[in-house]
């Protein structure tokens, strides 16, 4: 029987050279004062170790780890170590708190729990009153008792088993409207996205010059640790490690770089750093955005500031990556869109009623497994033929070019009329003075949902709300403005860059209530 256990294939894409430096510490110094290096046999080592330290616990088939950490080399090593064991790798934000993880540790009932030194002393007694067996730490500064109990085992180790529909790791999604589903993705599901983006995106080889990976994204979210970590690991790149991202740090790298990745918030950050010119991105082959939508003024500052066209993708927590722009040629990167269908991805938009916007459904060998422990939700999440609702409101164009135009769950009703957030935001961020908007529906006695609109200024300017409503009775159908605009300081996002409409839809739900 083949294994299909996703790490016997991303280390055979390491290079023949292990002793060669695999990840740079680029914030990060060591004893000597120099930054911190790690080769590929010291990812080889350390994931066997740790991955023999579980096969002595004698835990079940299909064991969770649940993993709330803080970045650092040593817990990318623990998420290959859970793979080699075979178990299901389980990654949590470290923001969360108790009485989230005791929403969490319920749910995914894990056998074994690794977190922060300072966290163990709450956390441990939520995970052992739920029934998890073992509790160990790890903190980013190489200490941590899961450390010191996997250097007692062996550094040589076979990866288990592992057929290609088999989970790996159950990702829960961000929960910015309800409560967190665990979508499964299996061995399969992650090889074979990893596999696409190494050809579409052009990773070069070793030969051809080689790929230096910036990585400054978390590794608790899909973006950090299956897109950019897959990426290099499979490649056999070297990866310039940064813990937490600071716009200056990283900018002083780029030049040692190739290839980068972000959510748009890192973009904006770069753009408001006076050191990053088009000089410091020299040597840059590729930026990648993704997580969130990426405002068409941020696309064309970057451009006009690097000389870099910003590589925009699609892709969420139960499907990895399902769209991108081209990689080439670089002008049929637009702003706005997110690119087409990745190979052996089906991409439809269900419309209604002759309208060009609708509903986006996909299929394809990255399209997880289902929710941990929801068969219900699961089956209402697929259609009838086998395609994955994935709550997303989008438009095709005439060559297959997928637009999004929001979620599904933020989709307006006033009037009777569906009206689109992402479609008005567009017209807003146009507007003198406006940094970036949203756009939401409350509770009004008469149209059932009111169109308000949050408005964020550019630093330095003022906004009048009331001139942004008459600008846009010029632009758009009336059913689409907003009732009321609101000036706000900035607006609230979850980890990964994403506005919360949920939180604001809540803060805002009385406006028209007297």
């Amino acid at each position: 029987m083949t294994n299909h256990n996703l790490y016997a294939a991303l280390r055979g894409g390491f290079p023949a050279d292990l002793d060669c430096t695999a990840i740079e510490c680029a914030d990060t110094e060591g004893a000597a004062g120099v930054a911190l290096h790690y080769t590929w046999r010291d990812l080889d080592r350390g994931s066997a170790m740790i991955a023999n330290l579980f096969a002595s616990l004698d835990l079940p088939v299909g064991a969770r780890v649940l993993v709330h950490t803080d970045k650092s080399v040593e817990a990318l090593m623990l998420y290959l170590a859970v793979l080699r064991a075979g178990l299901v790798y389980v990654p949590l934000n470290n923001a969360y708190q108790a009485s989230e993880l005791s929403y969490f540790i319920a749910n995914a009932e894990p056998a074994l729990v690794v977190c922060a030194s300072r966290d163990f002393g709450w956390l441990s007694k939520i995970a052992f009153r739920a029934g998890t067996a073992h509790v160990y730490t790890l903190d980013d500064d190489r200490r941590g008792s899961l450390l010191q109990r996997a250097a007692h085992h062996p550094d040589a180790q076979t990866p288990a088993l592992r057929a290609a529909d088999d989970v790996a790791s159950i990702i829960y999604t961000s929960g910015t409207t309800g409560r967190s589903k665990g979508a499964m993705l299996s061995h399969g599901n992650l090889l074979s996205n990893a596999q696409v983006l190494k050809t579409l995106w052009g990773w070069r080889s070793e030969a051809e010059g080689g790929d230096v990976l910036i990585h400054a994204l978390p590794l608790f979210h899909v973006h950090g640790l299956f897109v950019a970590s897959h990426g290099a690991l499979l490649n056999g790149s070297k990866m310039l490690w940064f813990a937490k991202f600071d716009a200056r740090a990283v900018t002083a790298r780029l030049p040692d770089a190739t290839v980068f990745m972000g959510v748009p918030t890192l973009y904006v950050r770069l753009l408001a750093e006076p050191t990053f010119d088009a000089r410091a991105c020299r040597n840059m082959r590729l930026f990648i955005s993704g997580s969130a939508p990426l405002l068409a003024d941020t696309f064309r500052q970057f451009s006009e500031r690097s000389g870099h066209t910003i590589l925009e993708r699609y892709g969420m927590s139960e499907t990895v990556m399902l769209t991108s722009n081209p990689y080439a040629p670089v002008s049929g990167r637009l702003a706005g869109t997110v690119g087409f269908a990745l190979p052996g991805v089906g991409l439809r938009v269900n419309t209604a009623h002759g309208e060009p916007i609708g509903d986006v459904e996909v299929r394809g060998p990255s399209v997880f497994q289902g929710y941990w422990r929801m068969p219900e939700k699961t089956a209402e999440e697929f259609t009838s033929d086998g395609w994955f609702k994935t709550g997303d409101v989008g438009q095709l164009d005439a060559q297959g070019r997928l637009t999004l135009i929001g979620r599904s769950k933020d989709l307006i009703i006033s009037g009777g009329y569906n009206v689109y957030p992402a479609e008005v935001e567009g017209y807003l961020n146009e507007l003198p003075g406006v940094e970036e908007s949203a756009v939401i529906g409350v509770p009004h006695a008469d149209f059932g949902e009111a169109v308000i609109a949050l408005l964020v200024p550019r630093a330095g300017a003022t906004v009048d709300a009331t001139a942004c409503i008459a600008a846009l009775k010029q632009r758009i159908a009336g059913f689409k403005v907003p009732k009321q605009a609101i000036v706000v300081d900035q607006l609230p996002r979850n980890a990964m860059g994403k506005v919360q409409k949920a939180l604001l839809r809540e803060q805002y739900r009385a406006l028209f209530s007297h």
